[in-house]
């Protein structure tokens, strides 16, 4: 997955910022997700698995430090870079034990920020941008060109699907609940019906599988879900 396909959640309750670092961050090709208090912010992390977040810790409901400590503590390791007028060394170093990649004081340089970010986005995923093509069977899929192939025939996938499929590649061997494959894949908290995700199963067995009826890559798990295996 290239730098520009990133999203990156912003939990910001000033209003003027939010909207500032959002757009700027659009510019720069990411997909962007908003909150404006920490439990939002947390449920949204939680939920859409963001890659990397924008983090305030002044916020309502929950404060940084409370969303980051509860964040760490359900396991996900997402890459934080936290925002705060508060420029002591023991708040950055609070921030930084629970478990911050980065801290930006306020008021802070908008172009320093995006190349925090950049920079803990090249750590946390060192190989964006170079990862080799995945190839299984007959199929071989450039991440970063986001182009798929097939026996030397193009496939062509709508954008739902490529990333469904990317989800898949980049997770093999895994079992995934529909739910699960709804909120990885899509990237946010769907409200409908789960068997959506049949649909869209069904379509990547009829492109990529000999046969859609017996798949080999594209394999249903009984009563837990769906699994991709090369």
């Amino acid at each position: 997955m290239s730098e520009a396909t990133r999203r990156i959640l912003v939990v910001e309750d000033d209003l003027s910022i939010l909207a500032g670092l959002s757009m700027n961050l659009r510019f720069e090709g990411y997909e962007v997700l908003q909150a404006q208090d920490g439990r939002t912010g947390l449920q949204r992390a939680l939920d859409d698995a963001p890659d990397l977040m924008v983090l305030d810790l002044m916020l309502p409901e929950l404060n940084g430090y409370e969303v980051l400590k509860e964040l760490r503590q359900r396991g996900r390791d997402t890459p934080v870079v936290v925002l705060s007028a508060k420029g002591m060394e023991t708040d950055k170093i609070l921030g930084l034990n629970l478990g911050a990649d980065d801290y930006v004081v306020k008021p802070f340089g908008l172009q320093e920020l995006l190349a925090r970010i950049k920079a803990v986005l090249r750590r946390r995923y060192p190989t964006q941008g170079g990862a080799p093509p995945v190839t299984f069977g007959d199929v071989r899929v450039d991440m970063n060109a986001r182009t798929v192939v097939r026996g030397g025939t193009p496939v062509e996938l709508t954008a739902q699907e490529f990333k469904l499929l990317a989800h898949f590649l980049t997770h093999p061997e895994r079992t995934f609940t529909r739910e699960e494959l709804l909120s990885g894949a899509w990237g946010y908290h769907y409200e409908g019906s789960a068997r959506t995700v049949d649909n869209f199963m069904r379509q990547l067995r009829i492109k990529f599988e000999p046969n859609p009826e017996e798949p080999r890559h594209f394999v249903t798990v009984r009563g837990l879900g769906y699994r991709f295996e090369k």
